[in-house]
């Protein structure tokens, strides 16, 4: 059985598993997709506890207009193969699986989801070490991944750098990362902005993010959730041009011209596919704009 295709995942909204309080709540914000986090937000002695949660109340919150995913601990820990068996409910839209790092370890989470009877869950990968990144095409090539993100904060630590403000240390592995899931074909999110506070980080990298090729952003806070869902929209300035653009482009086809001077800009078929990909983006199809 193939694993479900990524849904849109403009916003990607965590919490830990150890919070059944905040947990009912997650959808409150309008997020495209929603993670219970069974590893770094749950304490080493609270596993049990998590997956339990996870378990408990991920149906609690399905079929309200979020995606829901459960973050397990990756392969090579203690709590791996009890997190697949007790932590996942079969409903579930996928699993997030931190730290991929080789094709050995997506077969390995493939192996134990099948023998859970859980086969039908597809796998959001963390691309967030040297090797991880390096390695992402081959990885999100795997046929159990439906998308992937990247993890700068762990993909930094990794490197032995310097997180900062002007993301200059994680610009290459970003690039790698998109890229790769271009050429998967799969949806790839963007990293946390770690100060929820800090809105205008957030909508300024969330703004990179949509033009380096992202489709959404993770979200650590509810505040981040509506900034990630409205920054990976076009805007009404973008969608007008596009569609000014497109019509004056056909008439110069239908002429015989495949290059055309809009607004002082030549545009041709590359200019004109990315206008179509706006009007997508927008909800409009690009053949039948009215």
């Amino acid at each position: 059985m193939h694993p479900k295709p990524a849904a849109r995942l403009r916003s990607l909204l965590f919490a830990p598993a150890v919070r059944e309080d905040m947990i009912p709540k997650l959808t409150r914000s309008d997020p495209d997709g929603v993670v219970i986090d069974c590893e770094d937000a749950t304490p080493m002695g609270q596993k049990a506890a998590g997956r339990s949660n996870a378990m408990e109340l991920a149906p609690r919150i399905m079929g309200q207009g979020s995606e829901v995913f459960v973050r397990i601990n990756p392969p090579g820990t203690e709590w791996f193969r009890d997190d697949v068996a007790y932590g996942l409910h079969n409903k579930l839209d996928g699993v997030v699986v931190p730290m991929v790092e080789s094709i050995e370890g997506l077969n390995q989470v493939a192996k134990a989801l099948a023998a859970n009877d859980l086969g039908h869950l597809g796998i959001i990968a963390g691309l967030e070490t040297g090797l991880g990144v390096a390695d992402a095409r081959e990885l999100l090539a795997h046929s159990q991944v439906i998308g992937a993100y990247f993890g700068a904060e762990d993909f930094v630590a990794d490197l032995g750098g310097v997180r900062t403000s002007n993301n200059i240390e994680v610009h290459y592995a970003r690039s790698q990362v998109v890229l790769a899931g271009r050429l998967a074909r799969k949806p790839v999110i963007d990293q946390i902005v770690a100060n929820f506070r800090d809105s205008e980080r957030f909508v300024r990298e969330t703004k990179t993010a949509r033009a380096m090729g992202f489709k959404g952003k993770l979200c650590i806070h509810p505040a981040q959730v509506e900034l990630a869902n409205k920054g990976f929209l076009p805007s009404e300035e973008e969608v007008d041009r596009a569609l000014r653009m497109l019509a004056a482009y056909e008439i110069g086809i239908a002429s015989g011209v495949a290059a055309i001077d809009f607004e002082g800009q030549m545009v041709d078929e590359p200019l004109a596919v990315q206008a179509r990909q706006t009007l997508v983006a927008a909800g409009i199809d690009p053949e039948n704009r009215g």
